[in-house]
């Protein structure tokens, strides 16, 4: 794989590591994906439902009782009364005004989905995988440079402005991507109501060795995401459980995936 400085220009080669050789496995890349999503619980009071004064006597000769009044057997509710009679609405039971819910949903459900050691592993070498492969990234929606896939030389990491890290993004031929990456729509539908206006796209990701300066200088710039090697996750490699993120190595970050043998 060869070596890109931040001038655009090829200073060498590098062997990748046996963890882009993995087989691309879609099916194991949407589990991991999906296992580390998190939810918030949700769920309906236990008392919803129940806090009305309606009453049900299912004994006979009972002056309150629905028995021999040709209604139904449900929870009633009095508004007014005459003698025995009653001015009465149905309350508490499922399927009236103000009653509960037949199954509501619960707040003590559990909604984490667990997924194997080995198979969160294979599933990040998978998506690391299909990282290098140019037609499942294109297929992604990725405006792909000529020379891709690339590794960037070490001295990117020590840049911290960010107008400098996107001329240099754009001399190694980006541009097209980052103008995608700034696209903000409105989305159409109720989510725009729900804390949900905008959709963003998702541009390149960029896989660092260790804690630098280039971290700080990229968060201002719309779509891409920085990482160190050691954190890469199924949800950055591959968002919304598709392989085939443009993805931008270090060569300290492959150094050390390769050296501390990652994810396997």
């Amino acid at each position: 794989m060869k070596i890109i400085t931040i001038e655009g220009k090829e200073k060498g080669n590098i062997e990748l590591p046996s963890q882009f050789n993995e087989e691309i496995r879609p099916d194991i890349i949407k589990r991991a994906f999906y296992a580390i999503n998190r939810r918030q619980p949700y769920g309906a009071s236990p008392e919803a439902g129940k806090r009305s004064s309606a009453v049900l006597s299912r004994r006979r000769k009972n002056y309150r009782g629905s028995y021999g009044h040709g209604i139904s057997r449900v929870p009633r509710k009095i508004m007014s009364r005459s003698g025995a009679r009653f001015n009465w609405v149905g309350a508490f039971a499922p399927g009236t005004v103000g009653g509960r819910r037949a199954h509501p949903p619960k707040a003590e459900k559990i909604w984490e989905k667990k997924i194997n050691k080995k198979e969160r592993r294979k599933a990040i070498r998978s998506a690391i995988s299909a990282t290098i492969q140019v037609e499942i990234v294109k297929a992604r929606g990725h405006i792909v440079p000529n020379n891709y896939p690339l590794i960037l030389e070490n001295k990117i990491e020590s840049l911290s402005k960010t107008k400098d890290i996107k001329d240099i993004l754009e001399k190694i031929g980006l541009k097209g991507e980052l103008e995608r990456a700034g696209i903000k729509n409105v989305r159409a539908g109720r989510g725009k109501s729900r804390g949900r206006k905008y959709q963003r796209r998702k541009g390149p990701l960029i896989v660092v060795g260790n804690e630098c300066e280039l971290m700080k200088g990229v968060r201002n710039i719309s779509g891409i995401d920085i990482v160190k090697v050691n954190n890469l996750n199924a949800g950055l490699l591959a968002p919304g459980a598709n392989p085939g993120r443009l993805t931008l190595w270090t060569e300290s970050a492959i150094d050390k995936m390769k050296n501390e043998k990652l994810f396997w």
